[in-house]
This record gives structure tokens, sequence and C-alpha cells, in this order.
């Protein structure tokens, strides 16, 4: 496969904006790559430019032990042939592969061929912002508690974090923090977070958690408000990815995600 280049890269913004909403989250990717110099994003292509297919390599540093790819093609369909072809995967190494559902039999028959283990973390629906003007408002005094997390905050987001407490969560979650969006409700007596929502290098919504003892007051719900009129603003895609039978599902419905 080819490396993209920056010039490429910003036609491959442009022809997957085209893609919508298929190429959505890859778009994510390029979107912030194009315009953050960030954590080490690599691209590739099968050809260019009329490209099939599109990997995306993040990790949190050069040589680390943990990666995060995601993989697209035109057709929607990722076959067994075309996992197998791609020879920049090294199977050795612990990754995580964003696919989508119909996607799964080929990987896990590819992982085996290459004697992995393969291993379902999740099962996400995703969330986009149709109409920038469906969002209701947030009153004026919730809005003057949202702020935006700093590095110092890391720590915090990682030890709550469904994959987190781990050194290289809590290394991607500072790089996170440092380069992307973030939205959170300041407790204006401790001056600390409450309640916090991220941005992945995919441009995703997430990370999204509230301290117990502040739940139920709608904090949350702000957040999400507060953050997807910000990411539209800069021109983001706006979406999120919501796990399977997740009950914050229908609370990011009527806020005008679907």
């Amino acid at each position: 496969m080819e490396r993209l280049n920056k010039e490429r890269l910003k036609i491959l913004e442009t022809k997957l904006k085209d893609l919508f909403p298929h190429s959505m989250q890859m778009y994510g990717y390029i979107f912030q790559k194009n315009r953050i110099k960030s954590d080490h994003v690599h691209v590739f292509v099968d050809c260019w430019p009329d490209f099939r297919v599109v990997l995306c390599n993040s990790c949190e540093k050069e040589g680390s032990h943990y990666e995060e790819m995601c993989l697209f093609t035109k057709d929607g369909d990722i076959s067994k042939n075309i996992l197998g072809a791609i020879n920049i995967i090294d199977w050795s190494k612990f990754f995580v592969l964003g696919t989508s559902l119909g996607d799964e039999d080929a990987v896990m028959v590819v992982a085996s061929d290459r004697k992995a283990q393969g291993n379902k973390v999740a099962v996400c629906h995703m969330m986009t912002l149709q109409d920038p003007s469906c969002l209701p408002r947030v009153d004026r005094e919730t809005e003057a508690k949202i702020s935006s997390l700093d590095e110092t905050h890391s720590d915090l987001v990682n030890k709550t974090w469904k994959f987190g407490a781990e050194e290289h969560s809590l290394g991607k979650i500072r790089n996170m923090i440092r380069h992307y969006p973030s939205c959170c409700m300041m407790c204006t007596q401790k001056q600390l977070p409450i309640a916090w929502i991220l941005t992945y290098p995919s441009g995703a919504m997430g990370m999204m958690y509230t301290l117990p003892e502040h739940r139920g007051q709608g904090l949350a719900k702000a957040l999400v408000i507060s953050m997807s009129r910000r990411l539209h603003a800069q021109g983001y895609p706006v979406y999120c990815f919501v796990e399977e039978g997740n009950s914050v599902l229908q609370p990011l419905q009527r806020p005008g995600l679907y």
C-alpha cells in the first residue's frame, strides 16, 4: 500500500466527504490530520488516485506497542482477500481495528490465518448530527460552567474510562486533551471537572463521563449539545459511537443526534 503525503491527504479529504455517511469515521481522521499536528497518524491507500481501500494507523508515539487502525473500503465490504493483502499490518502486535459489524467474519478469518487472537470488544451504533438547528439551548448558568479539559485532568479521565487505567491509555488521553476539542463541566468550588466529553483522533465525540455524585442533572446532555455546536462551527463532522445497550442512547437522540 502507498502512504499519502500532505497534498494527497487534502485531496483524499474531499473525496471522502462525497462518500458520507459511510466514510465519516475515516474522514474524521483525515480532517484532523490535515489541521492538527498531533500524534503519529499514517494514512495508506491501495492505489492512487483511484483508491478502493484506505487504512489509517494511529499510535500514541513511534515504537508504541499499542495501535489503533481504521479501515475503509469504497464498496463497504472488507473481504478476506482485501484484508489479507494488506502487508503493513503487524499481526504480532496488539492493535484495535475499527470496522463495520459485517466485516467481523473476514477479520477473524485473517487473524486466524496469521495466528493472531481476535476479540470483538464492543458493538457500537454511529449517531450523527443531521441538523444543528435542532439542538436545544443550554441555560446560561449551566453554560457558564462549561470549560475545556487540560492535561492535568488526564489521570482522572483515564481512571474513569472503561478501557483506561493503563499506561498506554493515559498517553492516549493526554494526547487527545492536548490536541483535540474537549468540553467539561467544572465544579466552581474545587475547580475540578465533574463531567466531560472528548474528541477521538477520528473526530468522533467520546469518553463521556459524569462523576456518580453529579448524575441526574442533565450535565452529559449539556456537554453533548455544547460540543456538537463547537465542532460544527469548526467544520468537523459531528458524530459519536454509542455502545449497543447503553442507556445514554435515548438522551443523545433528543439533542439532535440520530
